[in-house]
């Protein structure tokens, strides 16, 4: 008999739920985005190519970012190439706050079709997730090829190479005329400590894993996006088999760009006199313009 472990009621949009199935050593997070995601695609006209790139991005550091257990860490996915269309691709989760942002060639983009691929974005380009916490774990960072047919597997490729982490990610996106709508499912697969655990093509075939894969890989893109399918039901109908499955809201989810006067100046205050000095434009007043949100602030300092 299967057990099922939450509070009562549903997890709605914009915000994570969090599952693990201990005997399987696996843990998962489930999102829906749909105000967060209005709100920063709003700051740039996007086009449908764009917008679906990003949306699949925003999710992604919503999956990832929310493995962080300090509350002050940010984690930081970064995709850039020389010379692709797309110039930078960067999104940032930081306690439930997220943001993101494309810079592209609009010209070069008219020229490669509706539905451009990865390669055809990026072309020989990198994805760099880097992890910035509080006290000993300091900064690190793991930097992969963006190889494959979505940023999803770029993903899964940092987890095997950087974490040693058997992952699996599904990402579905949808883009009509009501607007755009992205969800996604992580799924890992742990070692039981720290010390001594298996290399990762060992743990690829591991009974554990391939059952928890093979029911997360089940998945369908619809049932992702179906809204009147909760994310409780969504675990449910892949894990029910299970002895228990655990779940647990986790972060509400916000537009998460911290541009602010006070920010800015606090940063310009670090430059030395010079440096503020040649910043200023006639008027003497430092211009600084947020590439997240779209907006110009005037810093006198």
């Amino acid at each position: 008999m299967s057990e099922y472990l939450i509070d009562d009621g549903e997890t709605r949009e914009d915000q994570l739920l969090n599952f693990t199935i201990a005997s399987r050593h696996a843990r998962g997070r489930v999102v829906r985005l749909d105000d967060v995601l209005d709100t920063v695609l709003s700051a740039h006209d996007y086009p449908p190519a764009i917008t679906l790139l990003l949306a699949e991005a925003l999710v992604l550091a919503s999956l990832i970012g929310s493995l962080i257990k300090d509350e002050e860490g940010q984690m930081t996915m970064q995709a850039q190439t020389k010379g692709g269309i797309v110039k930078l691709l960067v999104c940032d989760y930081k306690a439930g706050a997220v943001r993101g942002y494309v810079d592209f060639d609009k010209d070069r983009l008219e020229t490669v079709g509706a539905n451009p691929g990865l390669h055809a974005l990026f072309g020989e380009g990198y994805l760099a997730v880097t992890f910035d916490m509080k006290g000993k774990n300091g900064r690190y960072q793991g930097v992969v090829p963006l190889e494959g047919e979505s940023l999803s597997e770029a993903c899964e490729s940092y987890f095997a190479q950087s974490e040693q982490l058997p992952t699996l990610i599904r990402v579905a996106v949808s883009s009509g005329a009501d607007g755009a709508r992205t969800a996604g499912l992580l799924v890992q697969h742990l070692p039981d400590g720290e010390h001594g655990r298996e290399r990762l093509h060992v743990r690829l075939d591991h009974p554990e894993w391939e059952h928890v894969s093979v029911l997360a890989g089940s998945i369908r893109h619809e049932e992702l996006l179906d809204h009147d399918l909760t994310m409780e039901a969504l675990v449910w109908r892949l894990f029910h088999e299970e002895d228990e499955v655990r779940v647990e809201r986790g972060a509400r989810l916000v537009r998460g760009c911290r541009c602010s006067v006070e920010h800015y100046r606090d940063v310009l205050g670090r430059f030395p006199e010079s440096e503020r000095q040649e910043m200023r434009n006639e008027d003497g007043v430092i211009a600084v313009d947020c590439a997240f949100c779209s907006r110009q602030f005037a810093i006198e300092l």
